[in-house]
């Protein structure tokens, strides 16, 4: 059999920082979006403070989970995202926020990535759905890959770690940290037992020889649900670096040594076996244009500001 043809230069290389330094925020969630973004505001300039080069916030984080999504609209949605834009420039950081998005009229449940600018360079759109999702959003249908300061990234959204090809096709496409924001809605028993750690975060990692930042919200979500925090960052043996408690807001920030990142086991499934290697080797440039085509669309609608300050054209 041949050995596999190269994967073209869509493919992101890792380089740029040695070290990144990330921020996992655990949140209780608010009940506006207005309170949210004064929140996600605190957390971020908390975080800025101690130096954190990018930050993540969990899933809907702009609204909260436990609200009725069928209300929103873009009057209220595209003003909270600007907003993001503009703190993440403000603070210098690249903020990764979870959030509903409209486009075309559809809603999806996605996170939002804007870079040191406000930039919006990156929207994935939660592909695996559960049953209280599918009632308002619709299913993405594309990979995560992204850069932060030149390195490359992936994510997932909350139930999606129950898949492990959302993981391990972003890093054999390049991804050397996983992002990874949630919002718990269990019952008590069940947000206990992941407060045991029984949640394959660890193992996600692991698997995959990358780091792995999971923010989630914390505590009571309404209705008899629950959330169980532990927002954690991971290292890629599988050691928990940070871990928040299971009760309380937390800004966890960890240095992340991108030597230690190879992606190892993604990569080497990009080599053997060959007659899956090569499968994987003429789907991947595909999905990797897919998704950048998917970004631009959302880009326009947030560019960012200029060095004065003001909006780019």
């Amino acid at each position: 059999m041949p050995h596999p043809p190269p994967i073209p230069e869509q493919t992101p290389s890792p380089g740029g920082a040695a070290t990144l330094r990330v921020a996992a925020v655990q949140m209780v969630f608010a009940g506006s979006i207005h309170a949210n973004l004064a929140d996600i505001e605190q957390a971020a300039i908390r975080a800025a403070r101690r130096g954190a080069d990018a930050i993540l916030f969990p899933e809907c984080a702009t609204t909260g989970y436990a609200i009725d999504f069928g209300t929103l609209t873009p009057a209220a949605l595209d003003p909270a995202l600007q907003a993001v834009s503009r703190l993440a420039a403000r603070l210098g950081v690249n903020l990764l926020v979870g959030s509903p998005v409209f486009r075309d009229r559809r809603l999806f449940n996605a996170l939002l990535v804007f870079d040191r600018t406000g930039r919006l360079v990156h929207t994935y759109a939660k592909c695996q759905l559960t049953p209280a999702d599918r009632r308002w959003f619709t299913p993405g249908e594309n990979i995560s890959v992204f850069a932060l300061d030149g390195v490359p990234a992936g994510a997932f959204i909350c139930h999606e770690r129950r898949y492990p090809e959302l993981a391990r096709v972003p890093v054999m496409a390049g991804a050397r940290v996983l992002f990874h924001p949630n919002a718990g809605m269990d019952s008590l028993a069940v947000s206990r037992r992941k407060r045991g750690g029984r949640d394959g975060i660890a193992v996600r990692a692991f698997e995959n020889a990358v780091f792995y930042v999971f923010s989630n919200s914390v505590g009571p979500q309404g209705g008899g649900r629950w959330s169980a925090g532990d927002s954690k960052i991971v290292h890629p043996d599988g050691r928990v670096l940070r871990l928040a408690g299971h009760q309380d807001e937390a800004v966890l920030v960890a240095d992340l040594d991108l030597a230690a990142a190879t992606g190892k086991y993604a990569l080497e499934s990009l080599e053997h076996p060959r007659w899956l290697a090569l499968h994987w080797r003429r789907v991947l440039p595909g999905l990797l244009r897919r998704a950048r085509r998917h970004d631009a669309g959302y880009t326009r609608r947030f560019p960012g500001v200029d060095g004065a300050g003001a909006p780019r054209g």
